[in-house]
């Protein structure tokens, strides 16, 4: 997979989940400058037109060993630095362990990958599913109706 195909995957997979709760997909959005004084140009943007809230979302897919590895400190670094709340959503096998472990300690970083064939929530898809609850207020989609206390019987 490349890593155009994978913005494409996470952008279909919010679109099919969450646009039918108002969430709107935008692709390739300019948004301000980077740390380092570039043009940004965010990979999917997540906004509710309704109450004007939004997520700006970075996607890395790495399959083999390779270069991608020196990106992730300055991704986060820049998503750090939005005026929005931002994740880096990232899948595949080809990551250094040390990356892997800021990956998965990075409160910025989700791991995320959708089923190509039926875009379904799943173990895959949850960490970027709670980033999402936890921007729009979408907890009902992420939390189990057979987990909430019921009380004394």
């Amino acid at each position: 997979m490349t890593g155009n195909q994978y913005r494409d995957l996470i952008a279909s997979y919010i679109h099919e989940n969450y646009g039918p709760h108002g969430l709107v997909t935008y692709l390739e959005v300019q948004l301000g400058k980077t740390v380092i004084g570039k043009d940004r140009c965010i990979d999917v943007f997540v906004i509710r037109p309704d109450d004007r809230k939004a997520i700006a979302i970075e996607c890395k897919y790495q399959d083999s060993l390779g270069t991608v590895d020196e990106k992730i400190p300055y991704a986060l670094q820049d998503l750090e630095a939005l005026w929005v709340p931002g994740c880096l959503a990232y899948a595949g096998k080809g990551w250094s362990r040390g990356v892997l472990h800021t990956l998965e300690g990075s409160r910025l970083a989700a791991y995320c990958l959708p089923d190509r064939e039926t875009l379904g929530m799943s173990k895959a898809t949850r960490e970027l599913d709670h980033m999402i609850a936890s921007v729009f207020g979408l907890w009902e989609l992420v939390l189990p109706a057979s987990k909430r206390f019921k009380g004394r019987a």
